[in-house]
């Protein structure tokens, strides 16, 4: 155990040093970090190699599709200023000066049926808009959108880590759901306040720094209606989430089939890119080739980036760190346990859902000894790992990277702020999770 820790406190440190010191490019540092893990770990070479490239082939193909369709909706709607119009309707209902708010909260409420990665993919190009319009940090309006996305994704069903963890522990998802958002509202509403404080706290260049309005003078004249503005990402939304409903419920609501087959995130954003699409060619004719391809582009450098993180992850799972939780003392942490458990196999893999579904694994034999078996006890332990899921968010988690790339930021005040964010979002889960267990 101790020289795994020696290994993985090397990695780490060895990825953020080259990252924000030297400013080395992360898939190279990334997969750099798997290959000192594997040969810490003695692993033989053969086995190091085939896991790096199962990680990279297994984190393209989950998440990679989803990029390249995120992106082009994104361009798309950048293209035809739907993006603009939405940051003009958002503004109006909420103010100028509370820009920050109106992006946790849109988070929270869109994070409900959707993975933050897609969400934020989504909502990406919101928030530049709300970034040149209001001047504010791109970092504040970054952190507190995806900190809103990942407080629901990681502690409400029907997201596939929690319910995962529901359904091993035998834990009812309709009241897992209730006392999920119980929990995640003020989880999201730490980050925000957080985001804001550090804003200010670090006022330098990095952080100032505003996304360039790059967009010409020519598609600035025409925009579309608030109506096609939202619809390319209302639509997809609404299909993702009625099939979540569908999947999750479908015996006791009635809702169209064919939700079904339009309801995964990759077909949704296509319907979106299609929305989108006949959005730019009416209201700014050309150049929709050149859209288009700069999109894919910048997707590839987002997709390399995610697969190393993924690669990285695949070689501390194959080190078998869960085998060195039940070390622990367990009856006395308590309801600490799983939550402790989710911190260390998210912290050393960088996946929310995959630390939940392994904790769970972990936990479940020892929910006797733990005091958790009976009344809302197993409720607890799953909320207790969707709390410990949050900490921390780093240059392993293909969301860091997702958020990073898809706001224009540095390295550096994404650790500074975002990365703490997620730390006090996962000890404020935790703190409010404790006292409904006390109160039970």
């Amino acid at each position: 155990m101790i020289q795994l820790m020696i290994v993985f406190i090397v990695a780490i440190a060895l990825l953020v040093l080259l990252t924000v010191q030297y400013r080395w490019p992360p898939f190279i540092v990334l997969c750099l970090a798997a290959v000192v893990v594997g040969i810490g770990m003695q692993m033989p070479i053969e086995t190091m190699i085939v896991t790096i490239k199962t990680g990279l082939g297994n984190t393209v193909q989950s998440i990679g599709l989803l990029i390249v369709l995120g992106t082009i909706l994104g361009g798309l709607l950048e293209h035809s200023q739907a993006t603009t119009v939405m940051a003009n309707v958002i503004l109006k209902w909420v103010g100028e000066r509370r820009a920050p708010l109106a992006m946790s909260l849109t988070g929270f409420l869109v994070g409900l049926p959707i993975f933050c990665d897609s969400g934020y993919i989504v909502l990406s190009g919101i928030n530049q808009s709300l970034a040149r319009k209001t001047g504010m940090p791109m970092l504040v309006l970054a952190v507190c959108l995806s900190t809103g996305l990942l407080a629901v994704h990681a502690l409400v069903p029907p997201h596939p880590g929690i319910t995962a963890a529901a359904v091993a522990l035998k834990v009812d998802l309709g009241n897992l759901l209730w006392m999920g958002i119980l929990v995640a509202i003020p989880t999201m509403f730490v980050a925000y306040f957080w985001g804001r404080y550090a804003a200010k706290k670090w006022n330098d260049v990095a952080l100032k720094q505003q996304v360039p309005d790059t967009l010409s003078t020519e598609m600035k004249q025409s925009y579309p209606s608030a109506f096609m503005a939202f619809l390319p990402i209302i639509v997809p939304i609404l299909l993702i989430a009625g099939r979540s409903i569908l999947l999750t419920y479908g015996k006791n609501i009635q809702l169209p089939t064919f939700i079904i087959w339009l309801g995964p995130p990759e077909v949704a954003l296509f319907v979106g890119i299609l929305l989108a699409l006949y959005s730019a060619l009416q209201n700014n004719k050309g150049n929709i080739s050149v859209i288009l391809q700069t999109a894919v582009e910048k997707a590839a450098g987002i997709i390399l980036i995610t697969a190393a993180g993924g690669a990285f992850g695949a070689i501390l799972a194959a080190a078998n760190i869960h085998q060195y939780a039940t070390i622990l003392p367990m009856q006395q942490l308590g309801i600490f346990f799983p939550f402790l458990i989710a911190v260390l196999l998210k912290t050393a893999q960088g996946s929310t859902t995959v630390a939940v579904i392994t904790a769970a694994s972990i936990v479940l034999p020892f929910l006797n000894v733990l005091g958790l078996s009976i009344g809302n006890g197993p409720a607890f332990a799953v909320l207790a790992m969707g709390a410990g899921s949050l900490i921390v968010s780093h240059p392993n988690d293909s969301y860091f990277w997702v958020v990073t790339k898809f706001s224009s930021l540095e390295m550096k005040p994404m650790l500074r702020v975002y990365t703490v964010a997620t730390l006090w979002m996962g000890l404020t889960a935790m703190v409010i999770i404790f006292l409904l267990s006390l109160m039970q």
